[in-house]
């Protein structure tokens, strides 16, 4: 355990970010779950859900819990997927 009153204050401020992006993390897996499943089940509401997941990745980027590339990239292959899957009109 850290001695110095630096230290100590590091491992706090550690602590607090350590669950931060805990959180962040947590948001952008389930709303990627979410786009998945209604890729699966129903393509039509994908677009919603795709929409909201977007907003997670861009928010846990902005906060830095995830790099800018990182949420671009999950983003462009989400969307691919969600478009892919949309039925296509004649």
């Amino acid at each position: 355990m850290a001695n110095h009153k630096s230290a100590l204050k590091r491992v706090r401020q550690s602590e607090t970010r350590r669950i931060r992006n805990r959180i962040n993390k947590t948001r952008v897996k389930n709303a990627v779950k979410k786009v998945r499943v209604a890729i699966g089940e129903a393509p039509a509401s994908a677009a919603e859900a795709l929409r909201a997941a977007m907003s997670a990745l861009t928010r846990a980027a902005s906060k830095g819990t995830l790099h800018q590339r990182n949420a671009s990239r999950r983003i462009a292959r989400l969307s691919r997927q969600v478009a892919a899957a949309q039925p296509k009109a004649a």
